[in-house]
């Protein structure tokens, strides 16, 4: 399935103002995404919001993207790439069709501009963000945890973040309130499932 000739519109208006900083990608479903370099992330979403041709007026989702593991040549060789990516999904309602937008941060600083002046629904999606990755969203007017304590350490959906986290929470009689400490559980094994070979149940079959 390729994508519509209203998005090869999208993406040709896009490539005349921004040229080789925006990137258009097909997909095999015939989506179409937009890689935008971080440095102009927040000038193309406006752009997209406002012009006339695009009119992606709702924003349907903003997430972070560890692709840690993902990106490499071969198995146990260091990623090829960037580490994170922030990834929006855009409506435009008027002409009723749907883009991507991604755009690759540095890894050692997860950061990009907010995009909550263009899109207030942005608020949330990016203090989630924030919360679970630690992608930081320059501008934004409140960026706090949203899902996680005040006192939690670390960024969960990262995917070098241990499963049993780093510290635990309970209530001390002593103390006579809730108290952090370094988690006390030791980690699990999980021991990979066994398939038979001689069929259901290990019976011949």
């Amino acid at each position: 399935m390729s994508i519509s000739e209203t998005l090869r519109t999208v993406s040709a208006r896009v490539g005349e103002h921004f040229g080789d900083e925006v990137r258009s990608i097909e997909d095999h479903l015939g989506q179409l995404t937009l890689e935008v370099s971080r440095p102009r992330y927040h000038e193309v979403c406006q752009f997209l919001r406002d012009d006339p041709e695009c009119g992606f007026v709702q924003l349907m989702d903003l997430c972070g993207v560890d692709y840690l593991g993902y990106r490499a040549e071969a198995p146990g060789e260091p990623d090829s790439g960037p580490r994170f990516a922030v990834v929006l999904h855009l409506l435009s309602i008027p002409r009723n069709h749907r883009v991507r937008i991604r755009t690759w941060l540095d890894d050692d600083h997860a950061i990009t501009d907010s995009v909550t002046d263009v899109w207030n629904s942005a608020g949330w999606y990016e203090r989630e963000a924030f919360d679970l990755f630690g992608i930081v969203f320059d501008g934004h007017p409140d960026l706090r945890r949203i899902l996680t304590d005040y006192g939690f350490v670390g960024h969960p959906f990262r995917k070098d973040f241990p499963l049993s986290g780093h510290v635990e929470m309970r209530y001390d009689e002593r103390q006579r309130r809730v108290i952090y400490q370094p988690v006390t559980i030791e980690p699990r094994q999980l021991v990979p499932r066994v398939i038979r070979e001689e069929g259901y149940g290990g019976r011949d079959s």
